[in-house]
């Protein structure tokens, strides 16, 4: 019988897949540097546009859907918004929780994207360190790693 006051160890979760669409290569690894750097054995998916993205998370069967989707607002043929407003169209994508970051500060995207269920809407850093706990942070408002 299992003591219902144990907490899980990442390890001892299903698998986390982080699913990220973002066409700059170097944002990619950058991003998924840092994510390793705190969740360490979790698998990245990535998309390079937002057409290539909605088909992938479309057609993906429900027990490999992501655990966190992250996309970049500025992406090519379907932006950021626009893939939230499909993945709301899917009941299955409800509970994902979904990130947005880019190197707009708009106001304007940043409240689209709330309104159409992104839980945050991140500004990309300039620098290394900045992703790092940019990363930290995406990771805790997801519930993966403990707040810090």
């Amino acid at each position: 019988m299992m003591n219902p006051n144990h907490s899980f160890s990442a390890e001892e979760r299903l698998p986390v897949r982080i699913f990220l669409a973002e066409d700059d290569v170097d944002d990619q690894e950058l991003l998924i540097e840092a994510m390793a750097m705190h969740l360490p054995g979790a698998t990245v998916q990535v998309a390079s546009n937002g057409k290539k993205a909605l088909t992938i998370l479309l057609s993906l069967p429900d027990y490999e859907l992501p655990t966190l989707i992250i996309v970049d607002y500025n992406l090519p043929e379907v932006n950021g918004s626009e893939i939230l407003k499909a993945l709301n169209a899917e009941p299955r994508f409800a509970s994902i929780p979904k990130l947005v970051w880019s190197t707009s500060n708009s106001s304007l995207y940043r409240q689209i994207c709330l309104d159409l269920g992104a839980r945050a809407y991140f500004v990309k850093p300039s620098d290394i360190k900045g992703i790092e706990r940019m990363a930290r942070e995406m990771l805790a408002l997801s519930d993966l790693v403990p707040s810090s």
